[in-house]
């Protein structure tokens, strides 16, 4: 192999090599990050932004995006948290408030990427001014059912399933399936290791699903030619309109599925005006993995990559005492970094 193909399969590759490198530095300056308790944890706190970052990806591949969806996923997690408390409070079973709470979050959910969509493919008003728009709109609200503060009083089986785990492991004791080990001393329920969490293995699904519609089906090929060529696509026969109002619906979706998700795991409403930090995340997540803001390219698995490379960066710089403000120091510097690779190897796309 020659230097240059040495050098341009380290180009392609950077994301992986690059979130191998940090759990190795990490694994040396944070004690116990390599553990399994801090390997579940990343995975259970990163759920929600994992499918935050990958609706925000059908619309960057458009060359397009979505501002709204840090503040619809908030106000998805009021809704949701509302209708489950509300049910409960007149005496229904917590687990049907939940199924109720759920269903209401994400069919709501689909509204705002309804008018993002039309406003865009219709009216041809640009992404960043329509959902711009839709972000100061979903805020507004969330605060008014909120008054500000989160949704509390949810049943504990909220808790439950969103931070459930299929298995439990007692290190040298234990080892149990879908239910916490019963008569345990506080001691042993500090040692207690959950494996595979619920909300993982939810949000894996649906990258799964929508990462075959993107890469294997037809609709996700026009996306991507739609990205690289509008005019061209069109010429084409694409019914590009139609294409881009999914394309929305699908990236408000993912918001509202991220917000049920978030209630379910930290068992309260949240909305915050640092859900415009959200959007940020997820966009600098699709970029890094590998998308470009220019359209017509970009994965579900190579968005997930750069999720996890946030992810990874975050609890590293905790576990290692590193002050908070630093991490968005390496954001920012990531971020430009993915942005330079992108334009010397063009051809970067994680199938």
């Amino acid at each position: 192999m020659s230097r240059t193909q040495l050098v341009a399969r380290i180009g392609r590759n950077w994301v992986v090599l690059f979130l191998f490198l940090l759990c190795v530095i990490f694994s040396f300056t944070g004690r116990g990050f390599l553990s399994l308790k801090t390997l579940n944890n990343i995975l259970l706190t990163s759920s929600p932004a994992l499918l935050l970052a990958a609706g925000e990806t059908f619309v960057i591949i458009t060359g397009g995006i979505d501002l709204s969806v840090g503040f619809v996923r908030g106000l998805i997690s009021v809704i949701s948290a509302i209708v489950i408390r509300d049910l409960y409070a007149l005496g229904y079973s917590p687990y049907f408030a939940i199924f109720c709470g759920i269903v209401v979050g994400v069919l709501l959910g689909l509204l705002p990427g309804l008018v993002n969509g039309i406003l865009v493919a219709r009216f041809r008003v640009p992404p960043f001014i329509a959902t711009l728009g839709m972000y100061g709109i979903a805020n507004g609200l969330a605060l008014r059912y909120s008054k500000g503060f989160p949704i509390t009083f949810l049943p504990d089986e909220v808790g439950e399933i969103g931070n459930g785990f299929f298995f439990y492991l007692l290190p040298g004791r234990l080892f149990t399936v879908f239910e916490k080990p019963l008569g345990l001393t506080e001691a042993e329920a500090r040692n207690l290791v959950g494996i595979v969490p619920y909300a993982t293995v939810i949000a894996f699904a649906l990258l799964f699903v929508f990462g075959f519609v993107l890469s294997k089906t037809q609709f996700g090929q026009h996306i991507y030619a739609i990205g690289g060529n509008i005019d061209a696509a069109r010429r084409a026969g694409i019914p590009v309109e139609k294409h881009l109002i999914r394309v929305y619906v699908i990236s408000s979706l993912f918001a509202a599925f991220s917000g049920v998700l978030s209630t379910l795991i930290f068992s309260i409403g949240t909305h915050t005006q640092f859900a415009a930090s959200l959007e940020l995340f997820a966009i600098a997540a699709v970029v890094i993995g590998g998308a470009s803001l220019m359209g017509g390219k970009g994965s579900i698995l190579g968005t997930a990559l750069g999720v996890f490379v946030l992810s990874v960066l975050e609890v590293g710089f905790l576990m290692s005492g590193i002050l908070p403000f630093y991490r968005y120091i390496a954001v920012g510097t990531i971020l430009v970094f993915a942005v330079v690779i992108d334009q010397l190897f063009p051809e970067i796309v994680y199938d």
